[in-house]
C-alpha cells in the first residue's frame, strides 16, 4: 500500500485557482490532512482541541463576527491563532483581509489565500481535491476496462493476452480506462477507483503492432478517464490438472488497499473467446447485484428435483 503523505500548497493554489493574499518567499508549505477546519471557535478565543494541522477556512459568519471584535482582543486572538503551524488560511467570497491579519501572518510566516467561491463551494472543492490526493493508492499491473458499466480489472502474467482482450472489448463497444499500469485510489474508505497514469492514458500496447492510440482510432466514446473497480478477472493458461469452478458457487476475492474485490479465474487456451467470457462475467456480476444469482437458482432447482424424487 502506498500513500501520498502531503500536498503542496502551491499545487492547491494552481489546481483550485486560489489567489495569494500573503505567502512568504523561499519556503514550501504542505498540508497532510484531508479534513478542513472552520475558524469560528478559534476566532472566539477557544483553542482547546484546535485542529491546526488542517487548512483553515474563513466564511462570512466568522469574518463578520471577528470584524466586530475590539482591536485588543483581535490582536491577542490573531497572535495565538498564527502561532500554530497552520498550512494556510483561506478566506472565501473574496472578503477583504484586514491589515492586522496580514501583519500576524508575516510575523509567523503563515500563508493567507483567497477564493471567489462561497464557503460551501470552496470547502466542497477542497474536500474532494484532498480526498483524491491524499487517498491511499497503489499501482497494479493489468488492464482496466468498463464493460456494461462494470469496472473490470484484467490481470495475469505477461503475454497472457490482457491487452488483446481489451482491444476486442473496445471493438465490441466497451471502454478502455488503463492499460499496463492501473493507478488505484481508495476513496471514502471503501471505494476503489482506477485510472491510467497520464503518460499512458488512452494508449494500448499490442504485441506485433506496437502502441496504438485508442481515442484516435475508435473515438472518445471508447475511452474513460477513471472507473470504480467492481470485478477482478485473472487470466491464466489452461491447466488440465487444475479444477475450475463450473457452477459459480465458489467466490474468491482479491484484496486491494485493504478492500476485498470479487475475483474470477478465467483459463485461457486457443479457441476460447476471452473477451466474450468477460462480457458475460460482467453481465452476470451486474445481475447478481440486482438480486438474481443463476448458480444459486440452478442449485435450488436441482435440490427441489432431488427432493421430489
Amino acid at each position: 500500500m502506498e500513500y501520498l503523505d502531503r500536498v503542496s500548497i502551491n499545487d492547491i493554489i494552481k489546481d483550485l485557482k486560489l489567489d495569494i493574499v500573503y505567502m512568504p518567499e523561499g519556503k514550501e508549505y504542505y498540508v497532510a490532512s484531508q479534513d478542513l477546519n472552520r475558524t469560528g471557535l478559534q476566532f472566539a478565543g477557544y483553542f482547546e482541541y484546535f485542529a491546526y494541522e488542517r487548512l483553515q477556512i474563513v466564511g462570512k459568519a466568522e469574518y463578520n463576527y471577528f470584524s466586530n471584535m475590539d482591536s485588543d482582543t483581535r490582536e491577542v486572538v490573531l497572535d495565538k491563532f498564527f502561532s500554530y503551524e497552520i498550512p494556510a488560511l483561506i478566506v472565501s467570497r473574496n472578503l477583504e483581509v484586514k491589515p492586522d491579519v496580514i501583519e500576524k501572518a508575516k510575523k509567523y510566516d503563515r500563508v493567507i489565500l483567497s477564493s471567489r467561491r462561497n464557503t460551501t463551494r470552496i470547502m466542497n472543492s477542497l474536500s474532494s481535491y484532498l480526498d483524491n490526493k491524499l487517498a491511499p493508492h497503489t499501482t497494479i499491473h493489468g488492464v482496466l476496462v468498463d464493460v456494461y458499466g462494470i469496472g473490470v480489472l484484467i490481470k495475469g502474467e505477461s503475454s497472457i493476452g490482457k491487452s488483446e482482450t481489451a482491444l476486442e472489448l473496445i471493438q465490441r463497444g466497451h471502454r478502455l480506462v488503463a492499460d499496463d499500469a492501473v493507478e488505484i485510489r481508495k476513496l471514502d474508505d471503501s471505494f476503489l477507483v482506477g485510472q491510467s497514469p497520464e503518460l499512458l492514458r488512452h494508449f494500448l500496447e499490442i504485441r506485433g503492432i506496437g502502441i496504438i492510440d485508442v481515442r484516435s482510432l475508435y473515438g472518445v466514446g471508447a475511452v474513460k478517464t477513471s472507473k470504480k473497480i467492481d470485478l477482478v478477472i485473472h487470466l491464466e493458461g489452461w491447466d488440465e490438472n487444475k479444477y475450475y469452478d463450473r457452477l459459480g458457487l465458489d467466490k474468491e476475492y482479491e484484496e486491494i488497499l485493504g478492500e476485498k474485490v470479487e475475483q474470477l479465474v478465467v483459463p485461457v487456451k486457443p479457441g476460447r473467446n476471452t473477451a466474450m467470457i468477460i462480457e458475460v462475467a460482467a453481465m452476470n456480476f451486474r445481475q447478481k447485484g440486482m438480486g438474481y444469482d443463476a448458480a444459486q437458482e440452478f442449485t435450488k432447482k436441482l435440490s427441489d428435483l432431488i427432493d421430489s424424487k
